[in-house]
């Protein structure tokens, strides 16, 4: 069995079926997802070449299948894939924390600030994939531009820690205006809990003391969203 595998090495292989090559001669566009996949890899193990790996790997998630379940895969996932090691394993991270980053890049320059919905769809993808609770504050400047943003804290399953000190240090750091916070509920559930509401009434008046105002809350659910200026309780 292994030599038949050995048989298939890349460098066995056709010079216009080898991944590289293929990219090269014919595109990048013409290679399926995993001879784009083993080109990251970069190679195989001793009883399989590596798009056999990359096949593997993108069929090792129990749900989601293909590219995207690199997305919901972590350190410890990855590793317990026969064949991929700790530097594969910081590959395919790699990959799927460019994807994502690269999704939201692109609507960098678009995002409406004073648009819930905007703001929404510009963290929908970073958001979706999210196991645990992270909360992120934007930093606005006086034109109503971005000036930058960061994850503030991460938590458990169901709940992260926000601290209105934490949040306004760094506001005052980068002479923010204005600040939009946005979190994830893993559940899926966008409906804000009774400790978001009030995390935001704390976030509201601390504000109020330093001349910085609050935008929005947005909680973020599997595909949906719920604004806290939408529903009311940001004036």
């Amino acid at each position: 069995m292994n030599n038949n595998k050995r048989t298939l090495s890349i460098s066995n292989m056709d010079h216009s079926e080898r991944p590289r090559e293929k990219a090269i001669d014919m595109g990048i566009d013409t290679l399926s997802d995993s001879e784009l996949l083993s080109i990251i890899l970069g190679s195989g193990n001793r009883d399989e070449n590596v798009i056999t790996l990359a096949q593997r790997v993108l069929n090792s998630h129990h749900v989601h299948k293909g590219l995207i379940g690199l997305n919901y895969m972590s350190y410890h996932d990855l590793t317990s894939i026969s064949g991929i090691g700790k530097v594969k394993a910081c590959q395919l991270m790699a990959v799927a924390e460019l994807s994502k980053r690269m999704s939201m890049v692109r609507k960098n320059r678009e995002i409406n600030l004073s648009s819930p919905a905007d703001i929404a769809e510009y963290y929908m993808e970073y958001c979706r994939f999210l196991t645990r609770e992270k909360v992120i504050v934007m930093f606005v400047s006086a034109s109503n531009t971005l000036i930058k943003w960061e994850v503030l804290s991460e938590g458990t399953v169901n709940r992260s820690i926000i601290s209105p000190r934490e949040v306004f240090i760094e506001a005052l750091r980068c002479d923010a205006v204005n600040i939009a916070l946005l979190h994830n509920h893993p559940s899926g559930d966008p409906e804000p809990s009774e400790n978001d509401i009030i995390v935001t009434n704390r976030i509201i008046k601390a504000g109020e003391l330093l001349g910085i105002g609050l935008l929005d809350h947005i909680v973020m659910g599997d595909g949906t969203y719920v604004s806290m200026l939408e529903r009311g309780y940001i004036k």
